[in-house]
């Protein structure tokens, strides 16, 4: 007689990306509505068992010692600790200040690494990438290469096609899908 286990999974949401797509205005997900990862990840593990959830973010900096600076670092800080009280691992990239602009440098490389390295390690059977990235798109085929599945979580009022040409699964996130995680 066959034992069957349940199928690992690890979570994988690119912060800045999933942020910015929440916050489209085709999306109805009002500005300082919380977002509750903790149940997100749930409704994404199903009934599979969830080896890991990882959040990767840029840290914000108080690059001018002003009291809105000041403002978003705390901020962040108290999302960062919430969501590790909810179990993920927050994985910390940078924000370059360049020129009054504000970017994200080095998230899209530790998920790429960790991907890549979970699937080689035998880490899981799937990888669930949240995150619409197109510079994933390596990684995705090198963990399809190594016979893991992939499901990508992107939003219906802007997919990756890219992203779900190489996928394994495709779920698109509607204004109604959203609804369900709305915290107090």
């Amino acid at each position: 007689m066959k034992i069957f286990r349940k199928q690992k999974v690890c979570i994988y949401i690119d912060g800045n990306n999933f942020y910015k797509y929440l916050k489209n205005k085709e999306i109805d997900f009002p500005k300082g509505t919380k977002f509750d990862f903790k149940k997100f990840s749930e409704y994404l593990t199903g009934e599979r068992e969830c080896i890991s959830k990882r959040y990767y973010i840029g840290i914000v900096r108080n690059f001018d010692h002003s009291k809105r600076s000041q403002e978003l670092v705390m901020g962040q800080q108290k999302f960062i600790s919430k969501i590790k009280n909810d179990g993920f691992i927050v994985k910390p990239g940078r924000i370059i200040y360049d020129q009054g602009k504000i970017r994200e440098k080095g998230t899209d490389v530790k998920i790429a690494v960790d991907l890549i390295t979970g699937a080689i390690d035998d880490y899981y059977d799937t990888a669930i990438l949240v995150s619409s990235d197109t510079d994933l798109i390596p990684a995705i085929k090198y963990v399809k290469f190594k016979n893991k599945r992939i499901e990508y979580i992107g939003f219906s009022h802007r997919p990756s096609l890219g992203i779900q040409k190489y996928a394994t699964l495709s779920k698109l996130l509607s204004s109604d899908d959203l609804e369900k995680f709305k915290g107090i």
